[in-house]
């Protein structure tokens, strides 16, 4: 832990006119998307003074945005019941499906980019192919709104948590609630798996993080840092750090190793109501209540971070460490951060507002997309009379996400080897220094007793 910097505070974005609800990094690096309260989706350009793009479309509070694996797409979910998927460019183009019968919480891409899915008031959690937005399945044995739901970095299984005071562990292929978790005190916000798929993280409204080991199903860590409701939390992609957002208008890094809190930012004037680390874990952003939108930098690891990210990290997951962690102990870094970041940031963007346009064949190709027929949609997902007419289904880039996923799957098993081979050398570490101590101990006590006799 020698030699860290802390975060500093890189951009600030001022666009949206109330409350910032989500935010999402491009796989590139080169925008960020955010949704608001306001309605509206804006993509921020990382570019110093590049144009800001405003969507307008959505006609309720947009409660949930991310961006697909390949970065040529933005989802966003809303109060308005729908979903609408956007190409995140000046010419506004997007396509949009009535999603449920309520509200939409939450919205996210499978690893692939070839499936979509959705988490809802209605109760039900859905998945739906990206390529024409059909309908898979439902998910339906939650009791109460459905806040968050994420699939795992495989795929293979989705996790969902509900005002029903329970989080579900879905098989995606037989489609059952495998486990079921149970809060006993305040309702989930927010959760999200570990990179390796083997934990998953919550946050909940009692100001709670916890930390569960899918693997034997147990609550490993628990921190109770927060002084308000914890609204969102995201893992760095090394697995060793998690990011939590609270309504306490701070940031929290905990150091998922050492089992302890790491740092807290102040930064925002009201509730954080989402953070997210960036794909590369370089930048994590914030958004709040205050209807600012924050980019910071990383910085602790950075010094052997190309060797974090090949080595999928020295150090274990925290299921390997640590069992539950109290709140006592060393005192986080506190961070304000109400200086001003970066001159180019002081002057807020030029934004420029766009309207929902359909998606026109020419466009489509222009962006990798087949040019297909105008079709209606059956059942769910039937778009307004209005859109209908005028969308043109849309479908995420096939060839070059699929093999690229592939290869990041295969590297990631390798990944995993790697570290389990680490862990094993750890712990062997572990064992030799305690023989090495009690020897050691065994011989002080002879020492104390011949004389005596």
């Amino acid at each position: 832990m020698s030699n860290l910097e802390d975060p500093t505070l890189e951009r600030h974005f001022k666009g949206h006119r109330d409350a910032v609800t989500s935010v999402s990094f491009s796989p590139n690096m080169k925008q960020l998307a955010t949704g608001s309260m306001d309605s509206c989706l804006m993509v921020w350009h990382f570019k110093p003074q590049a144009r800001a793009y405003r969507f307008i479309g959505h006609k309720d509070a947009i409660l949930s945005v991310a961006f697909s694996p390949s970065g040529s797409l933005v989802a966003s979910a809303s109060r308005d019941k729908t979903v609408r998927l956007w190409i995140p460019s000046v010419k506004g183009e997007s396509t949009v499906f009535k999603a449920h019968t309520a509200a939409v919480r939450c919205v996210d891409f499978a690893s692939d980019g070839q499936s979509l899915l959705t988490a809802s008031d209605d109760k039900t959690i859905k998945v739906w192919t990206v390529h024409r937005q059909k309908f898979q399945f439902s998910l339906s044995a939650h009791s109460n709104w459905v806040r968050s739901a994420k699939f795992s970095p495989d795929g293979r299984l989705i996790l969902s948590a509900s005002d029903d005071k329970t989080i579900r562990l879905w098989d995606r292929t037989t489609r059952e609630s495998i486990h079921t978790f149970h809060e006993y005190g305040g309702f989930v916000n927010s959760v999200a798996f570990h990179p390796d798929g083997n934990c998953f993280a919550a946050g909940t409204t009692d100001n709670i993080v916890k930390v569960w080991d899918l693997r034997v199903n147990k609550l490993i860590q628990h921190y109770q840092s927060h002084t308000g409701a914890v609204n969102s939390v995201s893992f760095h992609p090394s697995g060793n750090y998690l990011l939590s957002a609270s309504s306490d208008n701070s940031l929290k890094i905990f150091d998922l190793i050492e089992g302890r809190p790491f740092y807290t930012l102040h930064g925002h004037k009201a509730p954080v109501l989402d953070a997210a680390f960036s794909p590369s874990g370089e930048f994590f952003a914030s958004g709040g209540a205050d209807e600012q939108v924050l980019v910071w930098k990383t910085n602790f690891d950075t010094i052997n971070y190309q060797e974090v990210l090949k080595g999928q990290r020295k150090r274990s997951a925290p299921a390997q460490h640590h069992g539950h962690d109290p709140s006592s102990g060393e005192a986080p870094h506190e961070l304000d951060m109400d200086r001003a970041p970066k001159d180019h940031t002081l002057i807020p963007p030029p934004v420029v507002n766009i309207g929902p346009q359909p998606f026109h064949r020419r466009h489509s190709e222009e962006h990798g997309f087949p040019s297909l027929p105008e079709q209606r949609h059956s059942g769910e997902v039937s778009p307004s009379d209005q859109e209908k007419s005028s969308t043109v289904p849309l479908g995420e880039m096939t060839m070059s996400p699929q093999l690229a996923n592939t290869l990041e799957h295969i590297v990631s098993q390798l990944d995993i080897l790697t570290e389990t081979v680490s862990i094993l050398e750890q712990r062997l570490t572990m064992a030799e220094n305690k023989l090495r101590e009690c020897l050691d101990n065994q011989q002080k006590i002879t020492l104390q007793i011949q004389p005596s006799e």
